[in-house]
């Protein structure tokens, strides 16, 4: 950024600011995007684990991990996972983020977030379409704050669904 000095104080020339401002929204928009909808697929994870329900089998067949064996914490679960399955999980992810696996990834040209590809359905009316993205926003933002409510449960000692002990459920152990 250009600066010029006015009687001693630097300042930014706002046509600058502004560039730089129309280039970064469009990142930021994805990034809102992005992270909305990791949070609630977390936020489901931890609904459908607190629940008690487990997939059948294996996690790992090789460590003798069953689903059955993890434990229902959001943190705990993490720390059941061998390093194998977390470097499955980083190069899976990886290859998403960069467009090489599953679906394409975030284009200059698409609207913020559109990277279904061309089966996925998309809405005509600009009307709709806005009120569909902001309802995605606005469940992405409670989201994020779920997730992180939960973890902080986790972390104080109380249970993530039920801090007060509710519907008969004990605390797990707290972890510091």
């Amino acid at each position: 950024m250009r600066t010029r000095a006015a009687e001693g104080v630097a300042r930014a020339e706002p046509h600058t600011v502004t560039l730089l401002l129309a280039r970064g929204r469009a990142r930021y928009e994805v990034m809102e995007i992005k992270h909305g909808r990791a949070a609630m697929l977390g936020f489901l994870h931890v609904i459908h684990v607190e629940s008690g329900v487990r997939f059948p089998g294996y996690l790992s067949p090789s460590s003798g991990l069953k689903f059955s064996d993890v434990p229902a914490g959001c943190i705990a679960s993490l720390e059941a996972l061998p390093t194998a399955g977390w470097l499955q999980i980083m190069l899976t992810t990886c290859m998403m983020e960069t467009g090489y696996f599953l679906f394409e990834s975030q284009s200059a040209d698409a609207d913020a977030g559109d990277i279904g590809g061309e089966g996925w359905v998309r809405y005509d009316d600009p009307e709709t379409k806005t009120f569909k993205l902001n309802v995605e926003r606005q469940n992405g933002r409670a989201a994020m704050l779920g997730i992180t409510g939960c973890l902080i449960h986790e972390l104080l000692g109380v249970d993530a669904l039920y801090p007060t002990g509710g519907m008969g459920g004990a605390a797990p152990p707290p972890i510091f």
